[in-house]
């Protein structure tokens, strides 16, 4: 069977290391990181990518649900593979479950050297606003915005080195008021996704369909 992958731009060091791992040699289209902000725009870069492929069997697509973002996607021509995760913090700690299990110890802003160098990371956007309103102004934006995280935790993922990012993470948790926390993160799912072991952990949307409310979790919500 053929496969290929679309994988966030964010998640690079950790897909790469399994991929070599495992020795993967169908292709890995990145998308860019920053469209997670506005998730319109995500799912029509989604869209128009997957329209583009062909001559596949399985499109693996690397992402969480990401504010509904892979809401409504489609292929014509393949099976749309996914994790059922919430978000891509989610896949670096081995599921959803494990991530509410480290929220019930702390609630946490969680971060990877991907996130933190990304354009749109939050300490990008604490610069920008010290630039744009003070450091008075930022400080009363980021109180609000931080105010339910008790912690800024980076992941060691194991496809990077923490101490390389670990002076600015450091000095960003100071910044913020958060308490500084470095926990070690599972690439499971990744390696499941690349090995084609898609169980319960994930959904298989069939040619021509589209991912539902319920693939992504939110069915009964809505029911209800």
């Amino acid at each position: 069977m053929k496969n290929i992958a679309v994988a966030c731009h964010t998640l690079k060091d950790e897909v790469e290391l399994v991929a070599k791992d495992l020795q993967v040699s169908y292709p890995i289209i990145w998308v860019d990181s920053g469209l997670h902000n506005v998730p319109k725009k995500l799912k029509e870069t989604l869209q128009n990518q997957i329209d583009k492929i062909a001559n596949v069997d399985n499109i693996v697509l690397l992402f969480g649900s990401c504010g509904n973002s892979l809401l409504g996607i489609t292929s014509s021509n393949a099976r749309l593979v996914f994790p059922k995760v919430d978000d891509c913090i989610s896949l670096f700690l081995g599921g959803n479950e494990q991530r509410r299990v480290m929220d019930r110890e702390a609630p946490s802003y969680y971060l990877t050297k991907g996130y933190f160098e990304s354009e749109t990371s939050i300490w990008t956007e604490y610069s920008y606003c010290v630039k744009k309103y003070g450091p008075q102004k930022t400080k009363i934006i980021f109180d609000k915005l931080l105010n339910k995280y008790e912690k800024l935790r980076v992941i060691d993922t194991g496809a990077y080195e923490p101490e390389e990012i670990m002076e600015s993470t450091l000095k960003m948790a100071r910044v913020l008021g958060l308490d500084h926390e470095t926990i070690t993160g599972s690439l499971r799912i990744i390696y499941k996704a690349f090995k084609g072991e898609w169980d319960e952990e994930f959904v298989i949307v069939e040619p021509g369909q589209s991912i539902s409310l319920f693939d992504l979790g939110l069915g009964q919500a809505v029911l209800k």
